[in-house]
């Protein structure tokens, strides 16, 4: 009687798990445009195939792109991760990402983030993160350190950019005289952490300078780029958001390393808030850096302030340095690869500062137009380096029973269907929003910066996102694009570099002369095998951008 009892039950049990699954993998999200899933897998299998077709330490988003033409590029993407992962609705269409990261009546300041990738980055940015904050705590965090970024204000710090963009001259002169290659990512990482140093602490980290990278070297500057540094290296190799129980090791290092990183910040935020009471007291001094105005208005440095501030300083740190360092080594990449491109720059450079291109000169002339020198081609450069090598998408999530929907509509801008996204990860794929062959033509994968000059065919501003839109947007956008501008100005007619490794450009066997790609209309030089991007935190050139560089001829 028990064996029949428990048979029953098995049965019952079985026929009840295979109907849910059925359910879950066939009907639940059957609205949304996928690909054929699996019973038992969803889209995994799929999913690892497409990757294995790619290189497999290539950053996921690759692998997405092939998905996603395979599909006939539809508006959006429904990719079944389950068990291992959420099920996530991947966004090509810059129409269906303005819906999501836009203020709404469901969402004022737009769906929060995935509480996956806020764990994973947890370690580096902090639990109080303006990242990672949500609602009326977002909205402070926003108001309080927005002074801190905004275009004016950054506009004061022209001569300390400058004076970092010497240093990282000298660096390359150093590396020109030896023909020796390294990273070009490693390098630029140290340039903008100098700056950002200035920017958020105003403190000199020095990071441009090796002795500052000794593990004697006991200055606060000098352990923050250490262990960032470290920090950056446990994410190394990571190409998907795993659960923290199957990384426990790596989690336990970074909490480590998130502590000490805290530990030093700490130290300096109540350094800083002192001598701001002392310059209320009754001495003089403006405040010059983002930590100094975000504490001239608090009396007391609560434990709750001081937690909180000192998540927003590794936030900034982080992202203000990281992303800038990857967008100038792309820079000079594709200038290297596209020489119509650079003879432009250097020639909106010669107009603009004179035929003079000595570092002295060059830093001068910058200084002396502060931030009123008008740079379209170059910054044109810049929004085309960013479109096609965007540091990362972001994920939100759509809480269950918020009833939020999209509308896709046809290309004469009929509606042409609602899709509900309740309890779904969305992530919105920049690599594919920012190759839509709707909006950029025959030439979406190319690199054409004329495209952002043309005012007879404006792109849709939405269709443009490397800082993402709506009211979470990058807070630091403004920086990143100061730096690049100057530093661009500062190298682009002094130096040439030449890739090294995967993406070098071919040479001609007689003449010794780069070979010109006949599938580019002549625009940018042959390579044996194009460069690709892995992820690290963000994305990042898998080889850490191997050049040599040499004084322009």
């Amino acid at each position: 009687m028990l064996t029949q009892f428990l048979i029953a039950a098995l049965v019952l049990g079985s026929t009840i798990l295979y109907r849910k699954l059925r359910y879950v993998r066939f009907q639940q999200y059957a609205h949304l445009p996928q690909h054929p899933t699996s019973l038992v897998l969803g889209h995994l299998k799929l999913m690892g195939e497409f990757i294995k077709r790619n290189k497999p330490d290539a950053h996921v988003d690759l692998a997405f792109v092939a998905m996603h033409q395979a599909l006939g590029r539809a508006p959006l993407m429904f990719l079944d991760a389950r068990p291992i992962g959420d099920p996530v609705v991947i966004v090509g269409s810059y129409e269906i990402a303005e819906q999501i990261s836009k203020s709404s009546n469901i969402f004022p300041t737009s769906p929060p983030k995935s509480s996956r990738s806020l764990t994973r980055l947890m370690y580096m940015m902090g639990p109080k993160s303006i990242f990672s904050s949500y609602g009326d705590e977002w909205k402070h965090l926003r108001r309080t350190f927005n002074p801190g970024f905004a275009k004016q204000y950054l506009a004061t710090f022209h001569r300390e950019v400058l004076d970092k963009g010497l240093i990282f001259l000298d660096r390359l002169v150093s590396l020109a005289r030896n023909d020796e290659a390294f990273s070009l990512v490693h390098l630029t990482t140290r340039l903008t952490f100098d700056i950002i140093g200035k920017v958020v602490l105003e403190s000199d980290f020095g990071a441009q300078h090796e002795d500052n990278h000794n593990a004697n070297k006991a200055t606060e500057g000098a352990q923050l780029i250490r262990l960032f540094g470290k920090m950056l290296d446990e994410y190394k190799g990571e190409t998907h958001n795993l659960p923290w129980w199957l990384t426990p090791l790596k989690v336990k290092r970074r909490s480590a390393l998130a502590k000490r990183i805290t530990s030093v910040l700490q130290s300096i935020v109540r350094r800083k808030h002192a001598e701001i009471l002392d310059s209320q007291a009754g001495s003089s001094g403006n405040p010059r850096s983002v930590l100094s105005l975000s504490l001239q208005d608090i009396p007391t440095l609560t434990p709750d302030i001081l937690d909180s501030t000192c998540d927003q300083l590794r936030t900034f740190l982080f992202a203000g340095h990281d992303t800038t360092a990857i967008l100038l080594s792309w820079v000079f990449y594709e200038l290297s690869r596209h020489p119509d491109v650079l003879r432009a720059v250097r020639t909106e450079l010669d107009s603009l500062l004179g035929p003079d291109d000595s570092p002295d000169k060059t830093y001068a002339r910058l200084l002396e137009h502060g931030g009123d020198l008008n740079m379209p081609y170059i910054s044109a450069v810049i929004k085309e380096t960013l479109r096609l090598h965007p540091p990362a998408g972001t994920g939100r999530i759509i809480p269950a029973g918020s009833n939020f929907s999209v509308r896709t509509t046809t290309s004469g801008g009929v509606e042409e269907q609602t899709l509900l996204l309740d309890g779904l990860l969305v992530y919105i794929c920049q690599s594919m929003v920012h190759t839509d062959p709707k909006v950029y033509g025959d030439t979406a994968h190319e690199f054409v910066p004329e495209r952002w000059l043309d005012s007879d065919h404006p792109i849709p501003a939405g269709a443009w996102r490397p800082f993402e839109r709506g009211p979470r947007n990058c807070i630091g956008q403004e920086l990143a694009i100061m730096e690049a501008r100057l530093v661009i100005a500062l190298v682009a007619r002094r130096y040439d570099f030449v890739k090294v490794g995967l993406g070098a450009v071919v040479l001609d066997h007689e003449t010794g002369q780069p070979v010109v790609d006949p599938t580019a209309n002549g625009r940018r030089y042959k390579v044996a095998e194009e460069l690709y991007t892995t992820r690290q935190v963000t994305q990042k050139p898998v080889d850490g951008m191997l050049m040599k560089v040499k004084l322009a001829s």
